[in-house]
């Protein structure tokens, strides 16, 4: 197990609103696009031996690799990228899901994608990358929450 910062925020709703408000401040997306970067520089260190095939997410085209941790009550999640700009987006669905409990998990829709309006700033295959992620993350809190 390695140091989780997440949640950084009490609620899912206020880690969104705190994305929203943080990428509010830059003008333009090339801007938006360093911000994700050095996000990505804050993720936690991931284990070497982390880094299988059990571990990596299939629907990314780079290479993404995640652990989820914990149980109905809280559920953890590492991940990283070979990407800078993917490690950013990881980032931030950690931010909103990782340190919650798989209630709120299923629950809270990833509206914040919309509000920084990354929806229409990604790539298709970036775009892709995410929603494989979030229905990761969402999965195993629906898996958690069948017990």
């Amino acid at each position: 197990m390695t140091d989780n910062p997440f949640p950084l925020e009490p609620t899912a709703a206020a880690a969104q609103a705190a994305i929203a408000d943080e990428f509010g401040f830059f003008g333009d997306w090339s801007e938006r696009y360093q911000y994700l970067i050095d996000l990505g520089h804050k993720l936690p260190e991931f284990p070497e031996d982390w880094k299988t095939e059990e571990h990596r997410l299939h629907g990314c085209q780079s290479l993404v690799w995640i652990v989820a941790e914990g149980d109905a009550q809280r559920l953890d999640f590492h991940a990283i990228s070979d990407s800078v700009i993917v490690s950013g987006l990881i980032y931030l669905a950690l931010r909103v899901y990782s340190g919650r409990s798989a209630n709120e998990i299923v629950t809270t829709e990833p509206d914040y994608i919309a509000a920084i309006g990354l929806s229409r700033h990604l790539s298709p295959t970036r775009s892709n990358g995410l929603a494989a992620l979030l229905d990761f993350i969402r999965e195993r809190a629906r898996s958690a929450l069948a017990g």
